[in-house]
């Protein structure tokens, strides 16, 4: 019998795992299913739509989940604030006003459990694994497939995409939280959702993460772009790299080697030749170095543009000083990523004049994975490994593409700028910090470092003195959700 049509925002949500505004905690759940909510007889629309909108949740698109929360930290997605605010290379504003106090305890790690920045990171992740359980139902659904005569090359290829979205939220929270509630299906009644209300442990989402990347990597096709005319799905390359990834995180060395290898040997993928190319909004896919992004559009009902715009345009996101000091002279990555004369954040614009300063519609990419991050995985794998001038190679690769790169003025970086590093340096010491630096000022606001530094083990050497703990290697569940499920959900050890 044809399964019911699941309404995208399942039940868990609003029950345990999605934490919306606090007037929303009166009313019935979110995605409550209701009768007028029913349809009996879902079409080939209704399929193509469940996965379009699981990618949702990855966009800075401002009020995707509830309405000006910002308490709840729901105003849009919060990687701005749980990874690079929480880094040495991000705070809150240019001149502290108070406004928005609760993102500043990230920069000095005075938050706790009921700061709104959890629940906002929680529910924005879950709200999205909820809309990809809904899109893995009906594809894995083979008589509603063959009743909607649904072609078996898109689903496939759908299925694939939805796969990878899962595991890409599930990383997210286990690299925030440890373990969490494993959700792979909707949830239908009451009675589920209590059942789910449990964590797994961390070593069981990770595994759930690599089943779904080895489900997706059969699905995809084997293209540059699993989708010709809308480039901004999941290809089969993202998944790849998000492999090579969780390999990283779990220090299997020779599995990042081996998968960074395959992105390599695919052909696909290069570094750009100037180092800006990744985020202009003129290049957006015709460039050759983005793995994977959230494609904003402005003008679009309902609206898709990149609403984290409009908070650059009244001071929110600006550098640490310990940021600019990192720059080598010269280094044309400091004005293509922060213009601090102008205060434009350069690569969240997506333009070098300001001009979508504050937009909150604007139509500048989120990127998530490029080449460069990808290949500097690889130079510390080999790093790892032994390997050292393989790796002092990768490192001088992608200093060689920054000193190559038409500054942001229009200038050429001097004879000298970003010399090589000695590749028969033999002290792994100063190699893995030339990977540290290298990385800090080649990815800086791209919501990376925080991460970087946690599984490095040196953030309480390098963030102790804001506040950093050993504590804070894992952040505290959302207080909320350990209310709302009765104490089955277990905090973080310290919180």
């Amino acid at each position: 019998m044809m399964k019911l049509y699941k309404n995208l925002f399942v039940l868990i949500i609003g029950v345990f795992l999605l934490s919306g505004c606090e007037g929303y905690l009166s009313k019935d759940p979110i995605g409550l299913l209701t009768p007028d909510q029913v349809d009996m007889q879902p079409t080939t629309t209704t399929v193509q739509y469940a996965v379009s909108s699981s990618y949702q949740l990855l966009s800075s698109t401002l009020n995707i989940i509830g309405e000006w929360g910002w308490n709840d930290g729901t105003v849009t997605r919060g990687d701005f604030i749980l990874q690079d605010i929480a880094s040495d290379d991000v705070q809150k504003k240019w001149n502290p006003d108070g406004d928005q106090a609760w993102m500043d305890e990230f920069n000095n790690f005075s938050f706790i459990a009921s700061n709104g920045g959890f629940n906002g990171q929680w529910a924005y992740n879950y709200e999205g694994i909820s809309r990809v359980n809904t899109a893995i139902d009906y594809l894995t659904d083979e008589e509603m497939m063959a009743k909607l005569n649904f072609n078996k090359t898109e689903q496939n290829r759908l299925l694939g995409e939805v796969y990878f979205l899962r595991a890409f939220y599930y990383f997210d929270l286990v690299t925030n939280f440890g373990g969490v509630p494993l959700l792979l299906k909707p949830l239908t009644s009451f009675n589920e959702a209590y059942e789910v209300a449990v964590r797994a442990t961390a070593d069981g989402v990770w595994a759930q993460i690599d089943k779904d990347l080895n489900d997706a990597r059969s699905l995809l096709p084997d293209a540059k772009y699993s989708h010709q005319q809308e480039k901004w799905r999941v290809p089969k390359g993202a998944v790849i790299a998000l492999q090579a990834k969780v390999a990283l995180f779990n220090e299997r060395w020779q599995d990042v080697i081996t998968f960074v290898e395959e992105l390599e040997n695919s052909g696909y993928y290069n570094l750009n030749d100037n180092y800006f190319d990744s985020f202009d909004v003129n290049k957006q896919f015709q460039e050759q170095e983005v793995i994977f992004c959230y494609d904003h559009e402005s003008a679009q009902t309902p609206r898709k543009g990149n609403g984290l715009c409009a908070l650059l345009g009244w001071g929110f996101v600006a550098p640490e000083a310990s940021f600019i000091a990192a720059f080598e002279d010269n280094d044309p990555r400091l004005l293509y990523t922060v213009d601090v004369e102008s205060r434009n954040i350069n690569k969240i614009l997506g333009t070098l004049d300001g001009e979508f300063k504050g937009d909150d519609d604007a139509p500048s990419s989120r990127v998530y994975i490029r080449y460069a991050d990808v290949l500097l995985w690889k130079a510390e794998a080999l790093l790892k490994t032994g390997k050292l001038q393989a790796a002092i190679g990768i490192i001088n690769r992608v200093r060689q593409r920054a000193r190559n790169s038409m500054a942001a003025d229009g200038t050429w970086p001097p004879a000298g700028t970003l010399p090589d590093r000695d590749i028969n340096e033999s002290n792994v010491a100063v190699i893995s910090n030339w990977l540290i630096h290298e990385r800090r000022v080649e990815l800086g606001f791209e919501s990376h470092r925080f991460r970087d530094l946690k599984r490095w083990g040196i953030a309480e050497e390098v963030l102790g003195s804001r506040g950093f703990q050993g504590v804070h290697y894992l952040y505290p569940i959302p207080q909320r959700e350990i209310d709302k499920s009765g104490g089955s959900i277990v905090q973080n050890e310290g919180y």
